[in-house]
């Protein structure tokens, strides 16, 4: 009998493992998480319409203020597998507040900063206080709603991620033509105070497994995850190709790919594995890694060389290129909810593999939009193929990786499944920087925004061509996310649930 003729699992038997928590209490925590968790991913993005404003008050060149993104993504994605752990020891809402504090001072330090050297410092604390809230919320969800509720509450999740990551540019466009870049930073200490006490009264606390914490497993994994991540951030800066210099690429990628190596062997060896390696022995665990992974790269990059296009290649302000994306954000955060609900009663690879394709469809429709003659104003209607994209896909991934984890295992499931998704946003971003970089040589022959004097008619036609041709890249990693969620099954029942 295949998958699609067994019926979803309503006898409540895994209901069992998940705590007795009031519906309406379970739901009132979920909107104290996600105010702290749309605050980081929104601050993943926000910076790239306020670099020009930064580099201006700073006094910074472009290799410096491309620092304020990368110290901020390296820092969030490299402790993860870490910091997931870390909420099964000592509790996800004591190390969501903890992450949440560090995030919301370093944000002041950041709206302070009176050089760039202090503001990429700042930026990079913001990481680490966002590593640890991020798999903390997905983890409470999954403690606190049942498998067979969870789709409604992992659909508003979802939901804020993505609106969070597609208004960034929309946000950090308004803030810095109207009050300053700084407050793009400094906007976070009212949130974070709000979503502090709110977590403290809405927030249940919840039991704490008796874990030994595996150093040797922190150690390895912090060492390669920081190689590989630093190495795909700066290979488009660096060279890919450049072995030796003050930093060599290669030599960083290679290192980090043999000691996480070492790190997966240590995994099967060790009596407490940092990341129990049983957890991808669930197809629907493996499966919904794929797709985040694809996900989390292409909402986080399609904004670089679309704001590119209209800004550079149009010359449109900030502030109207980052309201193309306001389609995305309204008609995700609309959607979400009802999709999440319908994901309970129905198999979640269906909606997956619907929002997969819609996805495809509208980043190739942009890319096919991103020419000289086109009005810019044409892409609102990509954009809202996106938004629905967005509602599609963030529930049934969710609910798939989360729905056989054991409660011991909320923390080291939740810490994996978001560090994918960073470690998915940081290879894009760097296969993304390469393609503009080679499309742009064979346009134009290099960055013509780059050399001494404006830029001419041609070669601004040439750029905008360029952004455009980048953006098939995301479409075809669509692709790759419909063949992720084809593997999708439903619910097991509790005797087959990982343990």
């Amino acid at each position: 009998m295949n998958d699609d003729q067994n019926p979803p699992n309503t006898s409540g038997a895994d209901d069992a493992e998940s705590p007795e928590v009031d519906t309406r209490a379970g739901w009132r925590a979920l909107i104290a998480l996600v105010c702290g968790f749309f605050m980081i991913l929104l601050d993943a993005t926000i910076v790239s319409v306020a670099m020009p404003a930064i580099m201006d008050g700073l006094d910074a060149d472009t290799g410096a203020v491309v620092w304020v993104t990368s110290a901020y993504l390296l820092a969030f994605a490299v402790p993860l597998l870490i910091t997931g752990r870390l909420g099964d020891r000592f509790g996800p809402k004591r190390i969501y507040l903890t992450g949440l504090t560090l995030f919301t001072i370093a944000s002041v330090i950041c709206g302070f900063a009176p050089t760039i050297g202090v503001l990429i410092c700042a930026r990079a604390l913001q990481g680490l206080g966002a590593s640890m809230i991020s798999p903390q919320s997905m983890a409470v969800i999954t403690r606190l709603f049942p498998p067979r509720k969870r789709g409604a509450a992992m659909g508003v999740w979802g939901a804020v991620g993505g609106i969070a990551t597609f208004s960034g540019p929309l946000v950090g466009g308004l803030l810095v033509d109207t009050v300053g870049w700084e407050w793009i930073f400094r906007i976070n200490l009212p949130i974070g105070i709000a979503a502090f006490i709110a977590a403290v009264r809405l927030v249940p606390t919840l039991p704490q497994a008796s874990h030994h914490f595996d150093l040797i497993g922190v150690g390895l994994s912090a060492v390669g995850m920081f190689c590989l991540v630093f190495g795909l951030e700066e290979g488009h800066r660096y060279g890919w190709g450049q072995i030796m210099g003050p930093i060599s690429v290669p030599l960083l990628l290679v290192v980090g790919a043999v000691v996480m190596t070492v790190f997966v062997w240590w995994q099967t060896r060790t009596s407490e594995p940092l990341v129990p390696l049983a957890l991808f022995g669930d197809r629907d665990f493996s499966a919904a890694n794929i797709g985040i992974m694809m996900m989390g790269g292409i909402v986080n990059t399609i904004n670089i060389p679309l704001m590119f296009y209209l800004q550079t290649g149009r010359g449109i302000s900030p502030l109207m290129s980052a309201l193309v994306l306001m389609p995305s954000a309204v008609v995700g955060g609309v959607l979400a909810p009802f999709v999440g609900r319908y994901v309970d009663r129905t198999h979640p690879r269906h909606v997956a593999i619907a929002g997969f394709v819609v996805l495809s469809t509208g980043l190739a429709w942009t890319a096919a939009m991103m020419r000289p003659g086109f009005s810019p104003w044409w892409l609102f209607a990509s954009s809202t193929l996106l938004g629905m994209a967005n509602s599609l896909i963030w529930s049934p991934l969710s609910v798939s990786a989360t729905r056989n984890l054991p409660q011991h295992r909320a923390g080291a499931g939740s810490g994996v499944y978001n560090m994918t998704r960073q470690f998915g946003a940081v290879l894009v971003m760097a296969i993304t920087a390469t393609l503009m970089a080679a499309r742009l040589d064979a346009r134009v022959g290099g960055d013509p925004t780059q050399t001494p004097g404006p830029a001419t008619a041609e070669e601004l036609a040439g750029y905008a061509l360029a952004m455009g041709d980048t953006v098939w890249f995301p479409a075809v990693l669509g692709l790759i996310g419909v063949g992720a969620a084809v593997t999708l099954q439903r619910a097991t029942t509790s005797e087959n649930r990982l343990r």
